[in-house]
């Protein structure tokens, strides 16, 4: 009974080692040209408006200086 016990105790302590509750996010590289063609497909779709477009394209190109 007690190997029984021993052996219960160290599945669930292998077990236990192998959850994770890390998040693993691949890498996306898209081109600030692709960020730029998005960002004006949301404006003239209307998902945003001049005054965001205009305030985001600049924060994009002046990422890139």
């Amino acid at each position: 009974m007690r190997n029984v016990t021993l052996a219960v105790l160290v599945t669930a302590a292998m077990l236990a080692g192998c959850s994770s509750t890390e998040v693993v996010a691949p890498t996306v590289s898209v081109s600030i040209g692709q960020q730029l063609i998005d960002l004006k497909k949301a404006r003239d779709s209307g998902a945003i408006n001049q005054n965001d477009y205009i305030r985001q394209r600049q924060a994009l190109i002046d990422s890139v200086r």
